[in-house]
């Protein structure tokens, strides 16, 4: 099941690579929208409120783990284009028990620190609560998470995105069968949410490793390549650390944004937990197009072949604009339908201000399909770095503007939503901008 992404032609090869990536993430999001769609039908608004903030909070502790794995990847996918088995496999070694480590130490932290956390967010009374019960819970997929990112950018790296796309598959499809036995069958309530998370987390973090490690000969270690050194825990680091710094900066900012939301009330957390599953699953798809360019790019880049990179780029910018003008027509036309298979229509103001979310959110989606491959290309040529610039930029316009215009009465949340997208359009000009620069001194991918 392994592409070569270094021949044959780059749209069909970049396309055929990506569609599994994407419908694995797709998937992947259908884990929480799953639990946001039952819990907000069969338990009530503040039920909801309670897991769409959880949300938040676990985006940012997995995304600690998620870049730390992608970084890996990157780093798999250069050694495979130069055809480096034995380093490769090193860096196998290495990542996995730092990463481990990382994981590790984090679950039991969080499991620790439950209830200051939720004092922290500010999270109000009436929702407290429930949110604490399903994070005692919900806790415990961190290291399930970590297995399954960890062996999906590793069989990515060497062209092999389906096998996790099989497995995401049937985990989703378990997660929504225990969802209804757990909350519906035996009346567990945000806990029974929580936990048929977990059990499908689990499936897919051990099924998706012991399939690695049974069916990919190719990929088992031996003996010699157990040993950690400066110069692969400096390549590891390099990759993995600035690559789980952009993503948990993107992810905290995110965080500090939903304690702004979490003071206006149930109301708007409700819409915003809800309005963010349909915001997240919209562009997900061009966001797991940029990760898959990035790992074309890496492959290429180990392989030395510079025009083809140069070719992909003019290629992937194509294919990212038409999808994200396609999707914003799509989420600005049905914001309000897509809202009410979250929310009873009879709940009028959660839904309009959920649909004020979608409207503002879903005409601007080209300027986060841009900035995703540049992300990716950036963290590809070994230069993670500018990517944890790009998103400094994009999240800190949004939670400066956020905390500045939604105090003012009649801007409110408009101000919230409205910061996003120009949060994204000041990033892009940035990492446009210092690609002409370096492009015009010298060729940026001569420069790594």
């Amino acid at each position: 099941m392994e592409r070569d992404l270094t021949t044959g032609s780059i749209t069909k090869t970049m396309v055929l690579f990506a569609i599994p990536m994407i419908l694995g993430n797709l998937l992947q999001q259908f884990y929480n929208v799953a639990d946001t769609w039952v819990v907000g039908r069969f338990l009530g608004p503040n039920a909801l409120a309670a897991v769409g903030s959880s949300y938040s909070l676990m985006t940012f502790l997995t995304s600690v783990v998620l870049g730390l794995c992608m970084g890996s990847g990157t780093v798999f996918s250069i050694f495979y284009g130069a055809e480096n088995r034995d380093k490769m496999k090193n860096s196998m070694f290495v990542s996995f028990v730092l990463i481990f480590l990382v994981a590790l130490s984090m679950n039991v932290a969080v499991i620790l620190l439950r209830d200051q956390i939720l004092v922290w967010m500010g999270v109000p009374e009436d929702v407290s609560g429930l949110m604490g019960e399903y994070l005692q819970v919900i806790f415990l997929g961190i290291l399930f998470t970590f297995l399954y990112n960890y062996f999906a950018f590793l069989l990515r790296s060497i062209g092999n995105s389906v096998v996790p796309l099989v497995f995401l598959a049937v985990a989703a499809v378990l997660n929504v069968g225990l969802d209804f036995l757990f909350v519906m069958g035996l009346k567990r309530g945000v806990a029974g949410a929580a936990e048929a998370t977990v059990l499908a987390q689990g499936f897919s973090g051990l099924g998706l490793a012991l399939y690695t490690l049974v069916k990919e000969k190719q990929l088992r270690l031996q003996k010699q390549h157990l040993f950690f050194s400066v110069a692969m825990i400096k390549e590891i680091a390099q990759a993995s650390v600035l690559t789980c710094l952009q993503q948990s900066v993107m992810n905290f900012g995110i965080l500090l944004v939903q304690g702004i939301i979490n003071g206006f009330g149930m109301v708007v957390m409700a819409a915003h937990a809800a309005a963010v599953k349909i915001d997240s699953f919209a562009y997900m798809p061009v966001q797991d197009f940029g990760n898959a360019f990035s790992l074309f790019v890496a492959q290429n880049y180990g392989a030395k072949k510079k025009d083809r990179i140069r070719k992909a780029m003019v290629e992937a910018a194509k294919i990212a604009t038409l999808f994200c003008v396609i999707i914003s027509v799509g989420v600005c036309v049905l914001a309000r339908p897509l809202m009410h298979f979250f929310i009873a229509p009879e709940e009028t103001e959660i839904v309009a201000v959920g649909v004020q979310y979608l409207r503002i959110e879903g005409s601007f989606y080209l300027g986060i399909g841009c900035l995703f491959l540049l992300y990716g290309f950036y963290r590809a040529i070994k230069r993670p770095g500018m990517s944890l610039v790009l998103t400094m930029v994009s999240l800190g316009t949004r939670v400066v503007l956020a905390y500045v215009l939604s105090p003012i009465e009649s801007i409110g949340t408009v101000g919230i939503w409205a910061a996003i997208p120009i949060g994204w359009f000041l990033a892009d000009a940035v990492g446009i901008g210092y690609y002409l620069y370096c492009k015009k001194r010298k060729d940026l991918l001569d420069l790594a």
